[in-house]
């Protein structure tokens, strides 16, 4: 059978009776199955996992996407994260006998469907995306859902599916196929979320705007010159926790086999050093590859041989993984789930 991995991520991230409507909406779907929903107060968004088969994940995909749908408004939405919607991005991944392109017809029929049924606008990106320029998630939130009607105004953001209607209430929906993404948290100990920010612009890739002397940010021919980040395949920004009094460096690792997780925690620590301050371990959002974790247990043992259980172990304290929330590999580590 083939597992395909559905990571829906909604904009709410308090409200309980609607996670409980999302879990049973699953109720009666063959071969779907939830294996994590994780919200964040401070985001105010929810990540929930979803794998199955390749019909399976799409109906649960779709059913989720309706529940939430019934009961978030956007009009009173806030929250740290950037969104564009109530169900702000679908993503499709290939976990086992399924390739990429299996994933990306999932997407365009979820994309069609989705759409239909709620009257809303969805874009296509990453393996799915039909414009360039739609390839990249932070391209198409730009400005957010609070720019998003007028965005819809412009002939080059016609979406992909539905109409330029703008649906108050929904926002509209970014769906597609990608590789397996860690959504990676590394925490500051300052309630300043200026480190966290600075950090996150050096490491990105995408990097920062150039200044001039003054502080003013350089432009040739109406284009911002930038300087780019350290890391490849990682998007990262600072933001403040304010449940927890602290702040955090949040990134997604797009590839962890090019930016595996210890050299993002490892080059944190090296910025927060720089600038004066202190890390407090990290965190993982969602689930993680058990490759992802031999790979970090296999750099910090140094050469010596470990077993597997001992490889993950050794990841999870070099990274500090129990720092704000236990991490329990075997609820944590998709291969575990599976």
């Amino acid at each position: 059978m083939k597992i395909i991995e559905c990571v829906p991520n909604f904009s709410e991230g308090k409200n309980e009776e609607i996670f409980d409507e999302m879990k049973h909406a699953l109720d009666g779907i063959k071969n779907c199955k939830m294996l994590s929903l994780e919200p964040d107060g401070d985001y105010n968004r929810v990540v929930v996992t979803l794998a199955g088969s390749d019909k399976g994940i799409l109906h649960g995909a779709l059913a989720t996407s309706l529940a939430a749908a019934k009961n978030i408004d956007m009009r009173a939405h806030k929250g740290e994260h950037p969104r564009l919607g109530a169900i702000d991005v679908v993503p499709f991944v290939p976990i086992k006998n399924a390739t990429m392109e299996d994933c990306v017809r999932i997407s365009e029929t979820y994309a069609e469907t989705i759409s239909e049924k709620l009257n809303i606008p969805v874009y296509l990106y990453e393996a799915a995306a039909r414009k360039s320029a739609r390839k990249n998630l932070s391209d198409i939130r730009k400005g957010e859902y609070e720019a998003l009607e007028e965005k819809l105004k412009d002939p080059e953001w016609m979406p992909d599916y539905g109409t330029n209607t703008f649906n108050p209430k929904l926002g509209a929906i970014v769906t597609g196929a990608r590789f397996f993404l860690i959504a990676y948290n590394v925490n500051i100990k300052s309630h300043d979320v200026k480190y966290a920010k600075e950090i996150g612009e050096m490491l990105r890739e995408s990097g920062y705007a150039k200044r001039d002397e003054s502080g003013k940010v350089i432009k040739v021919n109406g284009e911002t010159v930038k300087i780019p980040g350290r890391l490849k395949s990682v998007k990262a920004m600072g933001v403040s926790l304010e449940k927890l009094h602290t702040t955090q460096v949040s990134m997604n690792l797009t590839n962890y086999n090019i930016t595996p997780l210890h050299t993002a925690f490892e080059e944190v620590k090296k910025e927060a050093s720089r600038l004066g301050v202190e890390i407090n371990g990290s965190e993982i959002v969602g689930l993680v590859p058990l490759e992802a974790l031999i790979q970090t247990g296999k750099f910090y043992a140094d050469g010596k041989n470990y077993d597997e259980k001992s490889l993950v172990d050794l990841a999870i304290e070099k990274l500090g993984l129990n720092s704000i929330n236990y991490f329990n590999k075997n609820e944590k580590i998709i291969d575990y789930m599976i």
